[in-house]
């Protein structure tokens, strides 16, 4: 009699500045198993080996508990940006991987259909499905942490693009006007370009505005907590915030429409900005245009994965 068939399951793996997780999934998202390790930042043949490792002790505890024979497929949000031509990639939270051709040697490795997308837009994909997004026709995951970005959802699929970076809108430019309004320096970014809206609008973007303005925080939510109890400073910084992130917003308004934004990063905890944000991003709309709802995530940092995971699934 032959062996029953065994329900799909597929591993997701978000690599991060600090942390690795994966985290092993069913057809209905329900999770098997779960991992989280340190990043060996420095290290690359240390970070194919700690893939290695995760990989093998998820099939190990999957194959006992009679839920996998062998062989998963495996999606990994990635840092950073793949060279589609080359394959190298360029990750500035993980500087080991750059330069290094991560997709072709993680799967000399691993042996097993691999399925490769960017953090962030593993970010939106978990939202989109079962997540703030869900139910939506189109959404847009727009991350603020160290740095901003995101990625776009249409009916669910995610929309990758030419080179595979659409969603990064934080390497948008800050528009003359704006800088010349808030009396605002030029500011150099690491991707190459200048004034992109992640060194204004991320959570460091924040404390970089703190400090134009004349004070030091140790992090945004410390720029927060100063307002909060009445320091000039940091309110003005946060103002100043405020407008260039509802410019960001509304920019994206105009180029994908989306039927709902949803925040993820370090400021989407920060409660009071859902409150604020559909005035300031209004305020750089035309008459006629609608702010779509801007949300908090259902799944926070764990969206990286359970989205990877979704990767693997489809």
């Amino acid at each position: 009699m032959s062996e029953p068939a065994r329900a799909a399951v597929g591993y997701g793996i978000d690599i991060g500045g600090t942390k690795i997780e994966l985290v092993a999934c069913d057809a209905a998202l329900e999770v098997l198993h779960r991992r989280r390790i340190a990043t060996p930042q420095g290290d690359y043949d240390g970070f194919l080996a700690a893939l290695e490792t995760l990989v093998a002790e998820a099939d190990a505890e999957l194959a006992e508990a009679g839920r996998v024979r062998s062989g998963a497929a495996v999606g990994i949000a990635l840092p950073g940006v793949r060279d589609r031509r080359s394959g190298l990639q360029l990750s500035a939270n993980v500087p080991a991987l750059t330069g290094r051709k991560v997709a072709a040697d993680l799967q000399a490795r691993l042996r097993r259909p691999l399925r490769f997308g960017n953090d962030l837009q593993c970010f939106a994909l978990s939202e989109a499905h079962g997540g703030a997004a869900d139910g939506y026709p189109s959404m847009f995951g727009a991350i603020l942490g160290t740095g901003a970005g995101g990625g776009y959802c249409l009916h669910g699929r995610l929309v990758s693009g030419f080179n595979g970076i659409a969603g990064e809108w934080g390497h948008w430019s800050v528009p003359a006007h704006l800088l010349q309004r808030h009396n605002l320096p030029l500011l150099d970014c690491a991707c190459g370009l200048r004034g992109c809206l992640e060194r204004y609008v991320s959570g460091s973007g924040l404390v970089a505005l703190y400090r134009h303005f004349g004070a030091q925080a140790a992090d945004a939510g410390a720029v927060f907590a100063d307002a909060d109890a009445g320091d000039a400073r940091a309110r003005e910084a946060r103002a100043v915030h405020l407008d260039l992130l509802g410019h960001g917003l509304a920019a994206l308004v105009l180029a994908l429409d989306p039927h709902v934004i949803v925040l993820g990063g370090g400021l989407s905890q920060h409660a009071p900005l859902y409150d604020a944000l559909p005035a300031a991003v209004a305020a750089h709309l035309f008459k006629g245009v609608q702010v779509p709802p801007i949300v908090p995530p259902r799944f926070g940092d764990a969206g990286g994965a359970r989205g990877a995971a979704l990767l693997a699934l489809s």
